[in-house]
């Protein structure tokens, strides 16, 4: 199962004080709304910052993206993710995509421990 560009999201209290901290750590922002989040990367490692938009950090996987948030020319689509998952007995906490065949889509499992993985494909 081909998943993606992974991601950490992590939900911040103050959008301006993570970046600073994150930047510290050698991350620059390549994306981002700038005022509710903002996507950082140091290499191939990328993280998102998201103040007020969920609880908790998500782990999350991007189908057709590469780490630079670029389109890959070959790939899984989210809806093969989910009915791969469902069909190994893992139960879809959130989902979108039974709302068209093809294109974007999300849906959210939760792992044994409580964390939530996200399944986010853009196109």
């Amino acid at each position: 199962m081909e998943l993606g560009a992974f991601s950490v999201s992590l939900s911040v209290d103050d959008l301006g004080i993570s970046r600073a901290f994150y930047a510290d750590l050698g991350f620059n922002v390549v994306g981002g709304d700038h005022d509710h989040f903002e996507i950082m990367s140091n290499g191939t490692t990328v993280i998102g910052l998201f103040n007020g938009m969920f609880e908790g950090n998500i782990l999350t996987f991007n189908p057709g993206w590469d780490h630079e948030g670029k389109d890959v020319e070959s790939f899984e689509d989210i809806r093969a993710v989910a009915t791969s998952l469902t069909e190994k007995g893992h139960e879809i906490a959130s989902d979108t995509t039974g709302d068209s065949p093809e294109g974007p889509a999300s849906f959210v499992v939760i792992d044994p421990d409580g964390n939530q993985i996200l399944f986010d494909q853009h196109r």
